[in-house]
């Protein structure tokens, strides 16, 4: 196999599953890719387009790799991070959900997730 034909297999092995959500300014990719092993692994990216000085623009990224023994620790302090929120400032003035956006305090379990 050369290695045109290598790049090609772990491509296809990289592309799982991808999911974007615009979010203002801001857009954020759920990304399931696998290993060599074919396990799997999420990685989170936040994408922000910023402008410079002469009017170009680039994007920033910042990306968070989360492997799967981590996801019940890292579900449980999201929850517990999101609760705190709610209980302390509510669900923010103006604040209208999209049809398919979830309120993960009354509607989700992150049990459930893990």
């Amino acid at each position: 196999m050369d290695n045109n034909e290598n790049e090609i297999g772990r491509e296809r092995r990289d592309e799982i599953f991808s999911k974007a959500v615009r979010a203002g300014k801001r857009t954020y990719f759920f990304d399931v890719k696998a290993t060599k092993g074919d396990d799997y692994y999420l990685t989170i990216t936040e994408s922000k387009k910023k402008f410079s000085d002469d009017g170009k623009f680039h994007f920033e990224k910042h990306k968070l790799f989360l492997y799967k023994e981590d996801f019940e620790k890292f579900a449980t302090g999201l929850k517990e991070a999101v609760d705190f929120i709610q209980d302390e400032k509510g669900v923010y003035e103006g604040y209208e959900p999209e049809e398919n956006t979830v309120n993960y305090k009354t509607e989700v379990q992150f049990d459930d997730l893990v």
